[in-house]
């Protein structure tokens, strides 16, 4: 309720060329910021106690994240398996090992540090929410729609689930997710047509485009800085293990209590690793109380975010994540 009252006063500053249209556009950044994470909790099944809750509710703040809450989710669940076990997950910025770096060429490196830069973090938002979920649905449809028309003519023809399910493919891993996927896209794409007639194209991309890649840049950049910061616990198969990548591998980020609002806690990132089903509105009590076990973790403040950024290497001999400029010192 409060962003959509936040999209009627932003309207109405654009049309009157209010200056007050760019502190209204912040809010609206910080409450997507918070769908997203409530999405999050949703995905944990830990915002409500009903799983078909969680899961109706995910799907709601999907659409107005712009993002299927489904994929989204078991990719993040696997994420949560394998946290700190980098031969199987890279981060968000999909970090490669000190060994693969040293084996690109001069202009491959470049990219490659370009693309991972903090001011990548709003186009790259941009493409995360706006481009990727609608790419993701094009692409598994290429080889579906024919897989399907082939399904047809076999006796007896098969249900659409069980030629979703025979479909191989990487855009989707179940019937469930590419249902998911395919009626997000469907419905963020409706809300796109329809607010666009309604308030006119320009005026609706002015305000939806800064806000979709302000808010992804800020939960990316949270994301980020909670699994690469100096020491992060960066192990490969042979010597990973659980516990140390959910206490050494994650960072607890201290913010104010405002901003802790709006993230939904998630700076309690630790505990939260120890124990996804935790609902955000607990995390704080629940890392007070297990302070005690907790005094490794690692605590940024704010100020230490842009060190985080250059942590973008996997030093596998180290078991640790390192900057191109430890490497060539």
């Amino acid at each position: 309720m409060p962003y959509g009252l936040l999209w009627w006063l932003a309207v109405s500053c654009l049309r009157q060329g209010s200056w007050l249209l760019v502190p209204v556009l912040a809010l609206m950044v910080l409450f997507l910021a918070r769908c997203f994470s409530l999405m999050h909790d949703c995905g944990h099944n830990a915002l409500f106690r009903d799983g078909a809750t969680n899961r109706s509710v995910g799907f709601l703040l999907g659409i107005v994240a712009g993002i299927p809450q489904l994929p989204w989710s078991r990719g993040h669940a696997f994420h949560h398996r394998h946290n700190g076990n980098w031969a199987k997950y890279r981060g968000p910025a999909a970090v490669v090992s000190v060994k693969v770096y040293s084996g690109y060429s001069s202009t491959n490196k470049t990219f490659y540090r370009l693309l991972r830069h903090p001011l990548m973090l709003i186009p790259g938002g941009f493409f995360y929410l706006v481009i990727k979920p609608r790419i993701e649905l094009l692409g598994g449809l290429v080889g579906l729609v024919p897989h399907w028309i082939t399904s047809l003519g076999k006796s007896p023809v098969p249900s659409w689930r069980e030629i979703v399910a025979s479909h191989k493919t990487s855009w989707w891993h179940s019937p469930e997710e590419f249902v998911d996927l395919l009626l997000n896209n469907l419905a963020v794409v409706a809300s796109w047509i329809v607010m666009a007639r309604w308030l006119g194209a320009g005026t609706f991309w002015l305000i939806y485009a800064p806000v979709m890649a302000c808010g992804a840049a800020v939960f990316i950049c949270i994301f980020f800085v909670q699994h690469n910061f100096p020491g992060s616990y960066a192990h490969g198969n042979e010597d990973w293990k659980a516990i140390d990548g959910a206490m050494q591998g994650t960072s607890d980020l201290q913010l104010p209590a405002v901003l802790n609002w709006f993230s939904a806690d998630i700076g309690c990132h630790a505990i939260h690793h120890l124990c996804e089903a935790i609902p955000n509105y607990r995390l704080q009590a629940c890392q007070k109380r297990n302070a005690h076990l907790l005094t490794g973790v690692k605590r940024l403040s704010l100020g230490d975010l842009p060190t985080c950024f250059d942590y973008i290497l996997w030093d596998e001999k180290a078991g640790r994540l390192t900057t191109v400029a430890d490497l060539t010192a």
